[in-house]
């Protein structure tokens, strides 16, 4: 899929201009911080993505919000997708809103419709009857939180198998998801995350020795290598990204390793691969 980047502001609007009334008027709504501009020099650049792979970024962070929003089949309002991932790229929001459409219709089999013009509310729509192993790459398996942990685990084999906690906050930030608030859709996401999904054995949760202050890392639990692979977490975060795993080698020659392991018969007394 061609993506080129272009800023599409209104007509009439005088480069430079825009930003300006954009912070007059969005000057209080906070959550800037939660979306980090990904657009840097001039000031009358401040509205826009200059490059392609600052566009790529943001229709992939928009692309795992909407998908997270959906979980429970509520409307996504406009708004929120400014607060959560567009932040200053304002004038870029229809390029973006465009590009991720696409990408979820492709891709995932979703169509992006604007249900409440009025509000500018946008819901999924699943327009295709997912085979089995196209459920699972989607993180589509009938729970409200199996998206969520699609994610978590693309950022754990994406980090090298371990990642630390506060980096898995740091990214769930940018979707909406906060360790300190109740979320709509998945509750106290913290317990979520450390205790539920360790307690299912989809996680592991340990402390790291010698923090100051005390941190932990994450890692892939037993169920999850029982249930899913490398592989499949791999075509997810491709997926997501519009990318094809071979773009990333090492963890493409690992889950391809994985694969082929899990190929070879078991020696007789030998235990399954797991890994």
């Amino acid at each position: 899929m061609s993506q080129k980047p272009r800023s599409r502001g209104r007509p009439g609007t005088q480069p430079g201009t825009q930003p300006e009334r954009d912070r007059s008027r969005d000057g209080a709504r906070g959550g800037a911080d939660e979306a980090p501009s990904t657009s840097r020099g001039s000031p009358g650049s401040s509205g826009s993505l200059r490059s392609s792979k600052q566009l790529e970024l943001k229709v992939a962070e928009l692309v795992q919000f909407l998908l997270v929003k959906d979980q429970k089949k509520i409307p996504v309002k406009r708004a929120d997708m400014m607060r959560h991932v567009v932040g200053e790229a304002r004038d870029a929001f229809p390029e973006l809103l465009r590009l991720a459409g696409e990408r979820l219709r492709d891709v995932f089999g979703y169509r992006l419709v604007e249900l409440e013009p009025r509000s500018h509310a946008y819901i999924l729509v699943n327009a295709l009857e997912p085979v089995e192993e196209d459920a699972e790459v989607r993180g589509d398996q009938g729970t409200p939180t199996t998206g969520l942990l699609m994610i978590v685990l693309g950022l754990i084999f994406m980090k090298g198998n371990t990642v630390k906690e506060t980096e898995v906050w740091d990214f769930l930030r940018r979707l909406g998801v906060h360790p300190t608030k109740r979320h709509l859709v998945f509750g106290d996401p913290k317990k979520l995350i450390t205790e539920d999904f360790v307690r299912q054995r989809y996680l592991d949760y340990r402390r790291i020795p010698h923090t100051d202050p005390v941190d932990y890392e994450l890692q892939w639990g037993p169920r999850t290598r029982l249930e899913t692979s490398k592989m499949k977490v791999l075509k997810f975060v491709a997926k997501v990204h519009n990318q094809d795993p071979k773009d990333w080698p090492a963890q493409y020659c690992e889950a391809l390793a994985e694969e082929e392991g899990r190929a070879r018969p078991a020696q007789p007394g030998a235990p399954a691969p797991t890994s």
